[in-house]
């Protein structure tokens, strides 16, 4: 902890500029400290999501053979084996048939998605706790905390996995309606937005389960007012998070190697993966609750696992008080 790293600075050659004084800092040490625990961490975790990366993987692949066969097709009407009319057949099969595996792997993901919510809390507690430079073990933390806030956990995972399927519903469906008239754009978008700002409100929803005791409706209501006020720093670690989906497309679409991308892929997220954004989502989390909403309640520290001077000076009080 932050009092137990100030008395080791007392008793040894280091100064207070090796504690973190910033939260950049802060993340760096920990992620350090922290990155075999994470591992670990992420091997428990990455147990739960077994099911979703089996569908995900599953329809990805159907997504690729799909691909695979209507790129054959154009090769072959160019070299004349088959007409234009059939490939244009093919073409609108192939259509049809990534409409129904997108919309079956959006089905089966639902109750896939809703089987990781009590674990992410689990996962959420103790990377809040590393991520402010606290104890937190391993294994029976994350028990305690998944057996602790498990209704919660699978509401929002429910939530979760419901939320894709309702924004590719809404979106084709306002799509289509919208060749017509221009004006169901409006409820397209707004149905974009929605499942947006409610992906981004996660990385606030689970840490503030295992924090608070708040009930769930203000749990939501936190989370979207605090993605709203800051809006642009939130999306961008959120697309950060999908770096490697984008490395990984980026690969499928321009190499020949797409099973190998996506082997990779699924090696990152059963490594390390999911901790690791966990653990970003809970640094920066963290800092947001700093400032919204621990200075409003009573007690609460502020800062937690950086250095504060006012601390120091705490502590040469209670010494110069010990030595009178």
């Amino acid at each position: 902890s932050r009092r137990q790293r100030q008395m080791c600075i007392r008793d040894s050659d280091y100064t207070k500029e090796d504690l973190p004084q910033t939260r950049w800092q802060l993340f760096w040490e920990m992620l350090r400290v922290r990155f075999s625990g994470l591992i670990r961490l992420n091997l428990i975790y990455a147990v739960a999501w077994l099911p979703a990366i089996f569908v995900i993987g599953r329809g990805l692949l159907l997504w690729y053979a799909g691909l695979a066969n209507l790129v054959d097709a154009q090769m072959q009407v160019e070299a004349g084996e088959i007409t234009a009319e059939a490939l244009a057949g093919l073409t609108q099969s192939y259509t049809q048939g990534m409409s129904a595996i997108i919309m079956q792997t959006l089905l089966l993901l639902v109750p896939c998605l809703t089987l990781t919510g009590p674990f992410t809390t689990g996962v959420a507690y103790v990377t809040r706790n590393w991520a402010r430079d606290e104890h937190a073990f391993v294994w029976s933390d994350f028990i305690d905390t998944v057996k602790g806030n498990w209704k919660y956990g699978l509401l929002t995972g429910f939530i979760t996995g419901l939320m894709p399927l309702l924004m590719y519903v809404c979106v084709t469906f306002y799509g289509e309606m919208a060749s017509t008239n221009v004006l169901f754009m409006i409820p397209q978008v707004i149905c974009i937005v929605i499942g947006v700002l409610w992906l981004c409100s996660l990385m606030y929803v689970y840490p503030q389960i295992v924090t608070y005791k708040l009930n769930y409706r203000n749990v939501v209501r936190n989370s979207l007012i605090m993605t709203i006020g800051r809006l642009p720093m939130t999306v961008g670690l959120k697309l950060l998070s999908l770096l490697p989906w984008a490395i990984a497309a980026l690969i499928s679409l321009f190499t020949p190697y797409m099973q190998y991308a996506m082997l990779g892929l699924a090696a990152y997220y059963i490594v390390i993966g999911f901790s690791l954004s966990r653990f970003v989502g809970a640094s920066y989390s963290n800092a947001v609750f700093d400032r919204y909403i621990n200075p409003n309640i009573e007690g609460v520290q502020v800062g937690r696992g950086l250095y504060n001077a006012e601390d120091e000076e705490d502590d040469e009080d209670d010494g110069a008080q010990a030595g009178e």
